[in-house]
């Protein structure tokens, strides 16, 4: 399992590069779809983190958010987000990411996040804790979520159509804050090391979560859905924190899907 990790840590770490690389060019984007951005680092990383992959588990499963997949039969699947926080990224906003995690026969086993900006590389094994540059790191202490600091995200598409803003605004008025930085892997990175207490987002794909889950999980903390159940690669939503605040944050997320809310969203004045 080891190399599974170290050999993560070293593409990362080269895929990072690239994208410093292109970054100090400022590069332009692309519209994927029409909301979507995609960069040639985007492009780049993943050609390099999928061949590489290739090299050393020609066996595996490669699943890419820029569309590499290889070998899909394999017990092992590898997750794979190039550049996670594109837009971040395209606009020159430090907040982004290489981030990779493979699995084994649906469990994961390891996980990297790679900020190039900040160069720390958090990393972490199934039943072998998580880590920042090589030093342990663990989940926040806070025990209630007023008490806590907070992240979500949204979709790029539609957002005036979100449900989110209602977990949003219940969330910013009863905790220390929310943040919405644009880089779900970071935000699950953060809250492994404890500069965040908790995070939620609805729609995020498996490329986008499955390192920091793992993360979160080796550094001590909890992750569900946003109804309780089961956390999955491929949920509707998720709900990640440091597991003192799980149960508090649930009975939050409850009332709000049942459309009760303790603070009413503030009307316009004209």
């Amino acid at each position: 399992m080891a190399s599974y990790l170290e050999t993560a840590m070293d593409i990362a770490r080269e895929a990072g590069a690239i994208v410093t690389s292109m970054a100090e060019r400022r590069i332009g984007f692309e519209l994927k779809g029409d909301f979507d951005l995609v960069t040639e680092a985007d492009r780049a990383s993943e050609a390099l983190i999928v061949e590489r992959l290739h090299s050393h588990f020609p066996g595996h499963s490669i699943v890419g958010e820029e569309g590499g997949m290889r070998d899909r039969q394999s017990e092992y699947c590898w997750y794979v987000d190039p550049v996670d926080g594109t837009t971040n990224f395209a606009h020159g906003f430090p907040a982004y990411n290489v981030t990779m995690a493979v699995e084994r026969q649906g469990e994961l086993i390891a996980g990297v996040v790679f900020d190039p900006t900040r160069n720390e590389m958090f990393a972490a094994e199934k039943g072998g804790g998580a880590y920042l540059n090589g030093r342990r790191i663990h989940v926040s202490k806070a025990k209630g979520v007023e008490e806590s600091l907070v992240a979500t995200g949204f979709p790029s598409r539609k957002r005036h159509e979100n449900v989110n803003i209602h977990f949003y605004y219940q969330l910013a008025m009863i905790s220390h804050g929310v943040r919405r930085a644009g880089s779900a892997a970071l935000d699950l990175a953060y809250v492994a090391s404890g500069r965040l207490d908790g995070f939620w987002e609805f729609g995020l794909n498996p490329w986008d979560m499955a390192a920091g889950i793992l993360l979160i999980e080796e550094a001590g903390g909890r992750c569900s859905d946003m109804d309780g159940q089961a956390r999955t690669l491929r949920g509707k939503h998720l709900l990640a924190d440091n597991g003192l605040i799980h149960e508090e944050m649930l009975q939050l997320f409850g009332e709000i899907f049942a459309g009760r809310f303790r603070y009413q969203l503030p009307q316009i004045q004209g």
